[in-house]
């Protein structure tokens, strides 16, 4: 069941930050990952300062996401917050009430602004109705690849038990392992 979360969370995993592959290496790459989601016209330039400033969206949300792993043992930072605040006034977000009783936020602007501004939106939304606690990056610094957390309990910390959370339970034994030395 794929979820506006989990654009939010392709968008910030286009930066792998264990192997350090980075998919929005230019604006041209980013241009075609927007446009490939369908938040950007094909026609839409994208320039350098475009990208910057959706480099600067993708790791304020992972800034965002850390916080919501408890397990990640990262203190709280007002950067990301500060960050997405100034980009989100850029975005030209309107809120729009529909016909059926619905409301929506949405950007009216059609460039790279109005496409950072759905992501945003989209962060907004899960944050109004409850879901963005589940909204979680990996409890491993040298991962941070963030993730929805779908288990009952919320209380999954990492990225991949198979890959990451079997790294740290063994790094962690082999810990404990010296210490008794």
């Amino acid at each position: 069941m794929s979820t506006d979360l989990d654009l939010v969370a392709a968008f910030v995993n286009t930066l792998d930050v264990e192997s350090g592959h980075d998919a929005l290496e230019s604006a041209e790459a980013l241009r075609g990952w927007l446009v490939q989601r369908g938040l950007l016209g094909g026609d839409h330039p994208v320039t350098d300062a475009d990208l910057g400033r959706a480099l600067a969206v993708r790791e304020a949300i992972r800034g965002l996401a850390e916080r919501n792993n408890p397990g990640a043992g990262t203190p709280p930072d007002a950067e990301p917050v500060e960050t997405l605040n100034r980009l989100a006034d850029g975005s030209r977000l309107i809120l729009s009430f529909g016909p059926e009783g619905d409301a929506r936020l949405e950007s009216v602007d059609e460039g790279v602004p109005g496409a950072l501004g759905r992501i945003l939106a989209a962060v907004f939304v899960a944050m109004t109705d409850g879901r963005w606690d589940r909204f979680k990056a990996c409890a491993r610094d040298s991962c941070r690849w963030v993730y929805v957390d779908r288990s009952r309990n919320r209380s999954r910390t990492w990225c991949s038990m198979d890959v990451c959370g079997n790294r740290e339970k063994a790094r962690a034994f082999r810990e404990r392992r010296k210490a008794k030395r």
